[in-house]
């Protein structure tokens, strides 16, 4: 009997996330019912919202259980089916988390096109990460051409494709991220204007001579003295869209803010949100999305762990920020 490698939340961190947390599995793989879908994924994703999930607190969505399979979005193949909306060979995104097969009635699945671009840009610049771009940078903060936009964790998966859409609408596009080799692939290969390393230990000084002009909108991935640097650069009438603060998720005494009365001052819009809150406009950003990357206006990266037993420290490293681009897990 075919078996199906799953890996669950054995316990819950306290501080730093370790492999300890996570325990792996294998169950007989499903057999679907009537109406239903049988997948064999071929890609896992991994992201820092799943850091979250892992707390037993009341949050945006609901929390990991203890010895369920870890929550994640993922690609594969319909390789049975029993449901007249799927037939085998079908390629399509679920959220059936950290493990290889996946049985459902097909709520929440949805078919995608893996002749023109590989199905693993489904879970990143064409998925999840890409629409969060959009909604966050276009719907929220709405720049205007000639503003400077600043976001950090600009390497990574979200923060990569903000950078170069703010370029796509005629804005300087500042990133900030960790290390000399992220800020290089970020002006050199995504084509940003400027790069600030939070690790060089120059961060308000670099700052301020990364944006002349000020910051007009900010996109917020990691929280921390980095939020603290971008309020002391912001414009009257500023934009911030709050998408993650991943410098806090491990913390067990979090960063208290010093510079907030920036934002009275400067009269700042903030605005904290989820993309699934968003999803009347995923129709358009996943269009846009997908014209960019087919005429290479927009690029990206992976990072890919290979096999599932392999997620947990994947997982600690993207926490870490140990990954370039989309962190991804193949599974095949």
């Amino acid at each position: 009997m075919a078996t199906n490698m799953q890996v669950l939340l054995a316990s819950r961190p306290v501080g730093w996330v370790t492999e300890e947390n996570f325990k792996i599995v294998n169950t007989p793989v499903a057999k679907p019912a009537e109406g239903q879908i049988l997948v064999r994924n071929h890609y896992l994703s991994l992201d820092p919202y799943m850091r979250g999930r892992m707390n037993d607190t009341k949050s945006y969505a609901a929390k990991q259980e203890i010895d369920q399979v870890m929550v994640g979005g993922t690609v594969g193949e319909v390789i049975e089916s029993k449901n007249p909306k799927f037939k085998v060979g079908d390629i399509v995104t679920g959220a059936y988390g950290w493990q290889q097969y996946g049985c459902s009635d097909g709520t929440g699945v949805n078919k995608v096109d893996a002749s023109k671009v590989p199905m693993s840009a489904y879970l990143g610049v064409i998925g999840m990460p890409g629409v969060t771009a959009w909604v966050g940078l276009l719907d929220i903060c709405q720049p205007k051409a000639g503003e400077t936009v600043v976001v950090s964790a600009a390497s990574g998966a979200v923060g990569s494709a903000v950078g170069q859409i703010a370029k796509l609408k005629g804005c300087r596009a500042v990133g900030i991220a960790g290390g000399k080799e992220k800020c290089d692939y970020v002006v050199n290969e995504l084509g940003f204007d400027a790069c600030v390393d939070y690790k060089a230990g120059r961060l308000n000084q670099d700052l301020k001579a990364a944006t002349p002009d000020g910051i007009d909108c900010y996109f917020e991935n990691v929280g921390g003295e980095i939020l603290d640097a971008v309020l002391k650069r912001t414009n009257a009438f500023s934009r911030i869209a709050v998408c993650g603060l991943i410098s806090q998720y491990n913390a067990t005494e979090p960063y208290g803010v010093k510079t907030f009365q920036a934002i009275l001052t400067n009269r700042i819009k903030v605005q904290g949100f989820i993309v699934s809150d968003r999803l009347n406009l995923w129709p358009p950003a996943l269009k846009d999305l997908a014209d960019w990357v087919a005429t290479g206006k927009l690029k990206y990266r992976e990072t890919v762990a290979h096999g599932l037993e392999s997620a947990p420290k994947a997982f600690i490293g993207l926490l870490k920020g140990q990954n370039f681009g989309k962190q991804l897990v193949k599974l095949i």
